[in-house]
């Protein structure tokens, strides 16, 4: 149960499309596995690709990643229903835990982490840092959506934690890279963000498909009504967000195929603590959610805005200050690679212990 049979509504969706879809659903691990496969292939062998790619960006992003991210999100935020987000911003345990997580826990852990498993590579050191300060966006709405979390919750919260981002990300990145490594007797690193670049990369990414997921359930029920727009509608525009992923996959690991496959022991070291991150982000998140009361669907939403990270932000930074051919910008780089195939098994994991974890949850979903 996954994307779109998690969240089953009144209306039976068309006989292709239902087909479509529970095929993208039951392999989908492996469609992500090839996508990453086709994209690492696709970067080693077409001459030229990573430049063309590459060329146009919408920020400090490259455009077909753009298009792929904002494809993937739309129908992720067409499907919220607004009208009850205010439920969300009252729940103040949701709102402060997904703050210190996300704020205080997630940078802290990434520091410790880099330190711990990279104390000898000071380039992929700072690069695992900075992907520590890049919080969740975009992606983390569609393994939220598949986890079947709530969706109203993590459309809250990835929207304050990118206020946020845009405040407090270059504050702390000067706290993580020099201060506290000073305090602490360890090396420091200088470096500087653009407020205005990280601004533009959040209204873009954000902005856009929220206004647009917003506007369509907006017009789609007042035209039709609420059991058309979600029974009729969104089966027919959520396969969308899989197909985004998908495309969002094959470019970004096309654009970084080379970096990755000629330095595969380098790929290999930080990887280590990049794994260890998510895994006890998002385990130690969702138990503490869970001892706070939350149900299961809030909890998993809490697990997976304090796991998951924006790469491309932290890419775009890591270039931009450092170069594209860096060790910091490479830390960036795998990233994904990683991120992509932990938070899939997250996602399972995450079902598989709902009924565990939270015996007689109405929000867990069933099997």
């Amino acid at each position: 149960m996954l994307l779109n049979e998690s969240r089953a509504t009144s209306t039976a969706p068309s006989t292709a499309v239902a087909a479509r879809l529970s095929t993208l659903d039951r392999y989908l691990p492996a469609w992500i596995l090839l996508a990453m496969v086709a994209g690492l292939l696709l970067g080693r062998l077409v001459p030229g690709l990573n430049a063309a790619l590459d060329a146009v960006k919408i920020g400090q992003v490259s455009l077909p990643i753009a298009i792929g991210l904002l494809v993937m999100m739309y129908p992720v935020l067409a499907k919220v229903r607004y009208a009850e987000t205010h439920r969300v911003t009252r729940d103040h345990r949701l709102m402060g835990l997904s703050l210190v997580l996300n704020w205080v826990v997630g940078p802290a852990l990434m520091f410790g982490l880099a330190w711990a498993f990279l104390p000898d590579l000071p380039e992929y050191r700072t690069g695992l840092i900075i992907v520590g300060l890049a919080r969740c966006i975009a992606m983390v709405l569609i393994w939220n959506d598949l986890a079947c979390g709530d969706r109203e919750a993590a459309a809250v919260l990835v929207a304050i934690n990118s206020v946020f981002q845009v405040v407090a990300f270059a504050a702390l990145g000067w706290f993580y890279l020099q201060v506290l490594p000073g305090w602490l007797g360890l090396s420091t690193t200088s470096v500087s963000f653009s407020v205005g670049a990280i601004a533009v990369s959040v209204l873009v990414f954000l902005g856009i498909p929220l206004v647009a997921g917003f506007l369509t359930r907006m017009i789609g029920e007042r035209a039709r009504g609420r059991e058309w727009y979600e029974g009729v509608l969104l089966p027919r525009i959520g396969p969308w967000a899989l197909y985004g992923l998908l495309f969002t996959i094959v470019i970004l690991f096309a654009l970084q195929g080379d970096a990755i496959t000629s330095r595969p022991w380098d790929v290999a070291r930080i990887a280590v603590p990049l794994v260890a991150y998510f895994a006890v982000m998002f385990g130690g998140s969702l138990l503490a959610a869970r001892a706070l009361g939350m149900s299961y669907a809030r909890s998993a939403t809490v697990a997976f805005t304090a796991a998951g990270n924006n790469f491309e932000l932290a890419i775009a930074v890591a270039i931009g200050t450092f170069g594209v051919t860096s060790g910091q910008a490479l830390a960036g780089v795998v990233g994904p690679l990683i991120e992509v195939p932990v938070l899939v098994g997250l996602v399972y994991a995450s079902l598989y212990a709902g009924a565990r974890l939270f015996p007689g949850d109405a929000s867990v979903p069933s099997r």
